[in-house]
């Protein structure tokens, strides 16, 4: 949520900044603004809306023109949206923007009012500002650790003062902020993307370190004010892979990017037929300690983690408890010692699964995280890790990250399976060729993708609809269900097809539209008999189904054939067309597919 960008060199301030923050939209904002040293003053200009609209601005207040600024996109929290609102936000001495939540921003306001300070906006983010201008008596590390200490909350802020015209500060706590270098110019970004059209080298901020950047020198200080030597890192992916590459959309990009990224992320977890995760620290001794196992994730991440419950407990046999992070603190779970608690998340910064992750390690649980992002908060405080390698997702609606955790929650139940000596080892390697074959299944079946325009084109003008299934196919119905009113703004919910009867039947009426997923042979019998009680009762029936499993052709008005693979495995290749229908049916009702409204890629605030 939101973006933060920042730049010190010789290039024109203002042209790295918008371009910087063209490629942080996909996190989600509401509006926008930049800050920029114009002959020795700070000039700000600030707008509701899009980047379009902040340009749109410019063009009638004068665009700024200098070589050091700060940049930001804003998702509202504190305020509406509104152009006061927006940031950047001044104190008497200092300008700076912000991610994330002052949780105790009240408090502090009416202690600067009664200090005589004055207030423009409902931001917390303005709070911010003025305490640091409180503190500011020359030293400009000085006054932010100082105010670093009276806030509480997740905040990452880029700062420029006043008096330092070549100089930007920075400072992270919870929120991620990396700190680019470049050739004579240096960068503070939200995420990767803003700044791999320059530079492909960063430094990752810890919590509460300081940042201080020159054009020809980054410092990095800590709590204490004392110099930290860091490690300096290299993307491992390029501006090509952040770009669309002639696709219409990031997500139809990415969709056709799942058979790469699955080989990619299982590639070298794979020893001779045989999971191999030893390099993410999980062992097979540590897999026989394992009581009971908590898969705590949120949105898409928790859907992959559906799947993985169903996957561990038919092989392993161990049970498996699946959370709404946001749920699982406040429950009081009943987890600790002999237990795991795996963490599901894309960015690894996720503030409810990582608040669920330090709560599990308090506890005396073993914590697994399974993110896409290196070096991010989760991934450097669990006990074990596993890296997807999905590279770049852009698109807010999750489908190559999502397609990749699933994957790894398949090694991962194949090797607890034979640790736990619930399948021999031909079985086991049986799994894991299957596992191999998906990316060529789901390339042949990108290769068509007719039948799912022609799906959403049927499903255009719907008001609501259902997604049902039974098993996997349940889990695969929450997933497509949530994909599609994502990004086409259609009310859809799903259900596990065997609880139509108690209730959710009374809402189908004449041509509603109802999704019916059936991949699970042992199940298809009573699914298709579910499928008939709507279709009776009028419902429009798209099915999607497993090649060799035969309904009947007056149960359903369009089918959607999945190539057979072993059905345990089915959820990957199954999962496409759903992709592809929600993709579609957003194109094609004129909605922006990859910054849908209201919603953030990282959601890094409860």
């Amino acid at each position: 949520m939101c973006g933060i960008v920042g730049y010190v060199g010789k290039q024109n301030c203002t042209d790295v900044l918008i371009n910087s923050l063209s490629r942080l939209e996909y996190r989600g904002y509401d509006s926008a603004g930049i800050a920029v040293f114009e002959n020795g003053e700070i000039k700000v200009v600030k707008s509701k809306g899009r980047l379009t609209d902040l340009s749109a601005r410019m063009e009638t207040e004068g665009r700024p023109s200098g070589n050091v600024g700060i940049g930001h996109t804003r998702w509202a929290t504190h305020g509406e949206p509104s152009d006061v609102n927006s940031h950047p936000h001044s104190g008497a001495d200092v300008t700076l923007v912000h991610n994330g939540i002052i949780e105790n921003y009240k408090k502090l306001k009416e202690f600067l009012i009664r200090e005589g300070k004055e207030f423009k906006s409902e931001t917390d983010t303005e709070v911010v500002a003025q305490l640091i201008s409180y503190y500011y008596n020359g030293d400009p590390v000085e006054a932010i650790i100082k105010a670093s200490k009276d806030i509480e909350g997740s905040f990452a802020l880029g700062v420029v003062f006043r008096d330092f015209t070549d100089t930007i500060f920075a400072l992270r706590r919870e929120s991620p902020l990396i700190v680019g270098v470049g050739e004579d110019e240096s960068f503070i970004a939200s995420d990767v993307p803003a700044i791999l059209q320059y530079t492909r080298n960063y430094y990752l901020l810890e919590p509460n370190e300081i940042a201080v950047l020159s054009p020809y020198s980054t410092k990095i200080y800590d709590q204490h004010y004392q110099a930290i030597e860091k490690e300096l890192k290299t993307a491992d992916w390029d501006m090509d892979a952040a770009e669309k590459q002639g696709y219409e959309h990031f997500m139809l990009k990415e969709i056709h990017e799942q058979p790469t990224a699955i080989k990619t992320t299982i590639a070298s977890r794979i020893t001779d037929g045989l999971p191999d995760l030893e390099e993410c620290g999980i062992t097979c001794e540590k897999l026989n300690s394992f009581r009971n196992i908590f898969i705590v994730a949120c949105g898409t991440a928790m859907h992959a983690g559906v799947v993985g419950k169903y996957v561990i407990e038919k092989l392993a046999r161990v049970p498996v408890v699946v959370d709404i992070a946001s749920e699982f603190r406040y429950r009081e779970p009943i987890v600790g010692d002999g237990d795991l608690v795996i963490i599901i998340s894309q960015s690894g910064e996720t503030a409810d699964s990582l608040a669920a992750l330090r709560l599990a390690k308090e506890n005396g649980a073993k914590t697994l995280a399974i993110v896409n992002a290196k070096g991010s908060s989760i991934a450097r405080e669990a006990d074990m890790l596993m890296y997807t390698h999905a590279g770049p997702e852009i698109a807010v609606a999750s489908t190559k990250a999502y397609m990749v955790q699933i994957a790894v929650m398949y090694l991962f139940a194949f090797e607890l399976a034979l640790a736990k000596g619930k399948i021999s080892e031909d079985e086991c390697k049986k799994l894991v060729s299957g596992l191999q074959n998906i990316p060529d299944v789901i390339s042949g079946m990108l290769e068509d993708i007719d039948d799912s325009q022609y799906a959403a084109a049927s499903l255009v003008n719907a008001d609501s609809l259902l997604y049902i299934g039974r098993g996997l196919d349940y889990a695969l119905s929450m997933e497509g269900s949530l994909k599609l009113k994502e990004i086409s703004y259609i009310h859809s919910e799903s259900y596990a097809a065997g609880e139509l009867k108690h209730g959710t039947i009374s809402l189908i009426s004449e041509n509603m539209p109802v999704i019916a997923v059936v991949t699970q042979p042992e199940l298809a019998q009573k699914t298709v008999s579910n499928i008939k009680e709507v279709k009776a009762r009028g419902a429009y029936v798209i099915l999607v189904c497993s090649a060799s499993i035969t309904v009947d052709e007056d149960a359903y008005d369009l089918k959607l054939v999945v190539p057979d693979t072993d059905p345990l495995l089915m959820p990957m290749p199954a999962v496409v067309p759903l992709q592809l229908i929600a993709y579609y049916t957003s194109v094609l009702r004129g909605n922006d597919v990859d910054k849908p409204r209201n919603l953030a890629k990282s959601v890094t605030v409860e």
